[in-house]
This record gives structure tokens, sequence and C-alpha cells, in this order.
């Protein structure tokens, strides 16, 4: 049995949790997910801690916000007339919005905060500004 390297592809179960512990999410309940290492499609701190565990080894991860989602960008908050949104909609603080762009991709974007005329917008990811606990089992290499 071999070792992780960079851009092998991988089966890994896992649980995302907050330094509160808080999970925010988690493979157990389904397939592990399968990912080839090198190519961006997981944050950097978790690829790092993938690097040379073995097939059914477990530890768990310390991610800084830095190697996560990384810190919150205040020119990432934005103000938005209540009178620009959708009738149908009663704005609450939490409250996730999609916004489509020209080119027909989506963000998502969370209300921060509720005023009288307008709301504030964020479009940092959720677990932007926090550090991040994962709980690794490496499943298999292939």
């Amino acid at each position: 049995m071999g070792k992780v390297k960079e851009n092998d592809t991988v089966q890994v179960h896992y649980t995302g949790k907050l330094d509160t512990g808080e999970v925010f999410d988690s493979s157990l309940q389904r397939e592990p997910i399968k990912v080839t290492l090198g190519q961006g499609a997981l944050i950097p701190g978790l690829e790092k801690g993938l690097i040379d565990m073995e097939p059914n080894e477990t530890k768990t991860v310390k991610v800084p916000m830095e190697e996560a989602y990384g810190e919150i960008q205040k020119e990432l908050f934005h103000s938005v007339k209540k009178s620009d949104l959708p009738e149908d909609i009663q704005p609450e603080v939490g409250m996730g919005l999609l916004a489509k762009n020209p080119d027909g991709t989506e963000n998502k974007l969370r209300i921060a905060a509720v005023e009288e005329d307008h709301i504030i917008i964020d479009a940092n990811h959720p677990l932007a500004g926090k550090d991040l606990i994962f709980d690794l089992q490496l499943v298999e290499i292939q």
C-alpha cells in the first residue's frame, strides 16, 4: 500500500467542523468523495492534510482560514435597495439569495443586514474568516 501524493486520485470520508465543534458538512451518510489532488477541487489545507495518508488511515486536520476560504473581504459587502428586490421576498438576516451574472453563472449571497430602505448582502463564502477542522478517513488511492 502506498501513501497519498500530489496528483493522486483518492476517495475520502470527511467531517468538517468549526472550532466550536459544530459540524457544517460530512460525507459519512453518503458515498466518500472522489477527488484528484492538485486540481483545485479542495481547499489547500484539506489537500495538504491528505498527503502521506495511507488507505484506512484516519486523522484530524486543523485548517487555518488562510488555507480554507480566506479572510472576510469587506469589498464583498454591497448595499441593495429593497425596491430592487423581487416583491415576493421578505429579507431576513442570514437568508440566502442567488444572483445571476450576465454570462449565466450564479453567485450565492447572504443577507448580512436589513435596514429600513436597503439590505446589505455578503458575497463571501459562508465559511470565510473561519478556521476549520476536518476528521478524515482515507478510503482508497486509485
